[in-house]
């Protein structure tokens, strides 16, 4: 039977070290061979942004306008047509009638980054004769008020430049509300 335990100072230490001898005295450690070894890679991180992306894309695609007029009369979605270009164009761009021949993501940055990575993604698109190139600059989920700050800010960076013929909301499999479908200028 065992004495009950009472935490007196150090005259029962001895006992109280004595009663776990007891209990482990018939403990055998483990041979080295058997044990385990728990290290590992970490595992992979989760793309939450892209997932809550993939989802506002599936929601989008069953929930979006039926046309290019329905969408565009909404007022949500951002599209230009360079004055003197055919609105065939803009709804041939909609419908992913072009292959998307490069892709830039503005995840993550911030105003500054981004106009720069715009800048020079145009640009190098351009000199490579590219024709429909995608940007994504996300939904805003993660911006200080959850508004897509990176969207507000390409209606003003894109009509203005040189290379940029038209630009509309890519169809849902290719980003959906956060990205844009862009048509350039060919050498």
């Amino acid at each position: 039977m065992r004495k009950p335990r009472h935490d007196h100072g150090a005259r029962h230490s001895a006992d109280g070290d004595e009663d776990f001898r007891q209990a482990v005295a018939d403990v055998v450690p483990l041979k080295r061979e058997r044990r385990h070894a728990l290290k590992g890679p970490p595992p992979a991180p989760h793309a939450a942004q892209r997932r809550r992306d993939e989802r506002a894309a599936l929601h989008e695609s069953l929930y979006a306008p039926f046309s290019i007029e329905d969408a565009l009369e909404s007022g949500e979605e951002l599209t230009y047509l360079r004055e003197g270009l055919s609105r065939q164009l803009l709804r041939r761009l909609r419908r992913g009638h072009w292959v998307v021949q490069s892709s830039l993501d503005l995840h993550g940055m911030n105003r500054v980054t981004a106009a720069d990575a715009v800048s020079v993604f145009l640009r190098a698109s351009k000199a490579r004769g590219l024709r429909c190139v995608r940007i994504v600059h996300g939904k805003g989920l993660g911006s200080k008020n959850r508004e897509p700050v990176l969207k507000t800010k390409l209606r003003q960076w894109l009509p203005p430049r040189d290379e940029v013929l038209a630009f509309c909301q890519a169809p849902a499999a290719h980003g959906g509300g956060g990205a844009l479908l862009v048509m350039l200028k060919t050498r």
